[in-house]
C-alpha cells in the first residue's frame, strides 16, 4: 500500500490537471491489488518458453468473467505455430485468454490500451510514461507495472488478484523442445537479397510520402531554440511519441507534427513558422524582398560578425535546435531524430547523450550533436536565437568547438563537436546521411 500511495502521490504531481483522476490505492480491495489486465507481448515477452510455461500453469483453469483480461502476443508467427501444434494455444484459450497475431503492439501503445484508471500488468520491452498509450492532455490516463510472465499467469488464474508466482505450489513445467518451422515465411515473404529488379515500380498510397529535400550544411546557421527540456534525461518516447503516430510511419511530414506533443505541444507551431523564414531567406536570392523579422536577425549577425548582412543571408540557413539535458533513452527510433530534420532541424544542444545510438541518428539526420558546459546551461532559454557563423568551415576542418552567439545582444557560447569521425563530419556536411551515399 505504502508503494502505491508513493507512485500515486508521484503521479498527481506529474500530472496536475484536475481532469487527469489518478487513483492507485484504489486497486486495493480487501487487502489484496486487484490489477484489470496482464499483456504477454513482444521480442522481450511473447518468447515460446513464456507462452509455453503459462499454458501449464493456465491449464484447467479459469480467467473468470470479471475486469481481469490477459492477452498473449507471439513474438513471431512460427511462434505461433509451434504453440498451436504442441497445444499449447488451445490450453490459453480455453483458460480465457485472448491470442492475438504476432504483433509487438502494446509495447508502443497500439494494441490493448488500457481503458482510463486501469492498472495493466505486462511482460513487455519497455516501459516509460505513456508508452501504453496513456493520453494525459485528453484526461485519460492509465497505469503500468512491468512484471514476469509467470507472475501474470499466477494473477491470471487469481482472477486478477496480483499474484507472484513464486506464491503458486504447481509442479514443475517440463521443458520441452521448440522447433522453427522456416516455411512461415517461404512461403510468404519475398526473398529479394540480390535479386534487384529496377523495372518494378514502387507503388505510394495517399500516405506514404517522399523525403523532403535537405540541403547541406550552410557556412553559418541561425537556430531558434524551439524546446528547452530540464528533465535529468529525455526519452525518444517523450521526442516523437508512440501509439497512433505509427500510421504515418510512410508520411515524414505527418509524422512530425507529433514531435514533442506530449512534452511541449507548441514546440512544432514554433518551429513551422521559423521553417517558413527559411524559405523566405532562399525566396530572397530569387529577387523576393526580405520580411522585416529577416532583416532584423541578420543586422543582429552582422553586428557579431562585422560582415556585411547582404552576404550573410546568402550563406546563412535558418532551423531549429532543442536543448535537452540527456536526450535519447528508450527505443532506438530513429523518427526522434528524423521529425525534428524535416521540420528544418539542424541540431540538438545536451549536456551530454544518452545513447550512442540516439546521437548517431541525430549525426545520420544531418544535425549536429552539440554539447555545451554546464556552467553555459543558464544560457540556453526557450525561444532564444543562436547564430553560429562559420559552422560549416568548423565541421570540415575537425575542429571540436565553436563559437556561437545569442542574438540579438551576441551573448557569447561555447558549443562543443565532441568525438565526431571524419565519416560523421562528411554526413552532417552533406545535410543527412541519404544526401551522402547520393553523392
Amino acid at each position: 500500500g505504502d508503494i502505491l500511495a508513493a507512485v500515486e502521490a508521484e503521479g498527481k504531481r506529474l500530472y496536475p490537471q484536475p481532469e487527469v483522476e489518478f487513483n492507485l490505492t484504489g486497486k486495493i480491495k480487501d487487502g489484496q491489488i486487484r490489477v484489470d489486465q496482464g499483456v504477454v507481448a513482444g521480442c522481450a515477452g511473447g518468447t515460446f518458453e513464456n507462452l509455453w510455461t503459462m499454458a501449464a500453469l493456465l491449464e484447467a483453469a479459469e480467467i473468470g468473467t470479471g475486469e481481469f483480461a490477459l492477452s498473449l502476443y507471439p513474438a513471431s508467427q512460427p511462434i505461433n505455430l509451434e504453440l498451436i501444434n504442441k497445444g499449447a494455444a488451445a490450453k490459453l484459450l480455453q483458460s480465457g485468454a485472448t491470442m492475438r497475431t504476432a504483433f509487438c503492439g502494446p509495447c508502443f501503445g497500439a494494441g490493448d490500451i488500457p481503458a482510463n484508471g486501469m492498472l495493466s500488468i505486462r511482460h513487455t520491452t519497455r516501459n516509460f510514461p505513456n508508452r501504453e498509450g496513456s493520453k494525459p492532455r485528453d484526461g485519460q490516463l492509465a497505469t503500468v507495472a512491468l512484471m514476469d510472465a509467470r507472475s501474470i499467469a499466477a494473477t491470471a488464474q487469481r482472477g486478477g488478484e496480483l499474484t507472484a508466482a513464486t506464491e503458486l505450489e504447481v509442479t514443475p513445467v517440463s521443458p520441452v523442445e521448440y522447433q522453427f518451422d522456416r516455411d512461415v515465411y517461404r512461403k510468404r515473404v519475398y526473398e529479394g537479397f540480390k535479386q534487384a529488379d529496377p523495372s518494378v515500380n514502387l507503388k505510394y498510397g495517399p500516405n506514404i510520402t517522399d523525403w523532403p529535400q535537405m540541403i547541406p550544411l550552410p557556412d553559418g546557421l541561425i537556430l531558434k531554440l524551439a524546446a528547452v527540456i530540464t528533465d535529468p534525461v529525455t526519452t525518444t518516447d517523450e521526442l516523437i511519441p508512440s501509439g497512433d503516430t505509427s500510421s504515418y510511419r510512410s508520411n515524414p511530414l505527418k509524422l512530425a507534427e507529433f514531435t514533442l506533443s506530449r512534452k511541449d505541444p507548441d514546440y512544432v507551431p514554433k518551429v513551422k513558422a521559423f521553417a517558413c523564414l527559411e524559405q523566405e531567406r532562399r525566396g530572397w536570392a530569387d529577387g523576393k524582398p526580405l520580411v522585416s523579422e529577416l532583416q532584423e536577425l541578420f543586422r543582429a549577425a552582422a553586428a557579431v560578425t562585422g560582415e556585411p548582412a547582404e552576404k550573410l543571408i546568402g550563406v546563412t540557413g535558418l532551423g531549429s535546435a532543442i536543448f535537452a539535458v540527456k536526450p535519447g533513452d528508450g527505443s532506438a527510433r530513429e523518427q526522434a531524430a528524423s521529425c525534428q530534420k524535416v521540420l528544418g532541424g539542424w541540431a540538438n544542444i545536451a549536456l551530454e547523450y544518452a545513447t550512442k545510438r540516439y546521437r548517431s541518428n541525430v549525426v545520420n539526420w544531418g544535425m549536429i550533436p552539440f554539447t555545451i558546459d554546464p556552467a553555459d546551461q543558464e544560457k540556453i532559454t526557450p525561444d532564444a536565437v543562436l547564430y553560429i557563423p562559420q559552422i560549416g568551415a568548423a565541421v570540415r576542418s575537425g575542429a571540436d568547438q565553436v563559437q556561437a552567439y545569442l542574438l540579438p545582444k551576441g551573448t557569447p557560447v561555447q558549443l562543443r563537436l565532441e568525438n565526431l569521425t571524419a565519416e560523421e563530419r562528411k554526413i552532417i556536411l552533406a545535410g543527412s546521411l541519404i544526401n551522402h551515399y547520393a553523392n
